[in-house]
């Protein structure tokens, strides 16, 4: 029973782990009208590694969008497929295209991209 719902750690972040995973996720998100928010990563890059506490942080905030990681060595397809050529990179896809990309560890930079793009669906003001 690995549902994820029984862990206390509430990570809502998926990893993709093949070129079918990542078309399954964007074919899920598509039908279900969510954006989703994609790190390319890699275990060796630092400052990659030093973001995911930012980007679970932030799919625990925007949960009407779908976080996914994708380790480059593991899914090179995906990673060449948009171009990826420095990590990490934030890249953000509506409808099955790529909408914004966002190169480098700057957790205030990619906080501003994903409410730019998340905010005119979701314009809840909590005072």
């Amino acid at each position: 029973m690995e549902e994820g719902q029984g862990q206390q750690n509430t990570a809502r972040v998926l990893k993709v782990d093949s070129k079918d995973s990542w078309d399954s996720y964007v074919t899920q998100a598509s039908e279900q009208g969510s954006p989703i928010v994609a790190h390319f990563t890699a275990a060796w890059c630092m400052p990659s590694v030093a973001m995911n506490p930012v980007f679970e942080e932030l799919a625990s905030t925007h949960q009407e969008a779908l976080f996914v990681t994708v380790d480059l060595d593991d899914v090179k397809e995906v990673a060449s497929k948009y171009e990826i050529k420095a990590m990490p990179t934030f890249l953000v896809m509506k409808g099955g295209a790529q909408v914004d990309k966002l190169v480098g560890a700057n957790p205030d930079e990619i906080r501003k991209m994903i409410e730019r793009i998340l905010a005119p669906s979701s314009h809840i003001h909590v005072a």
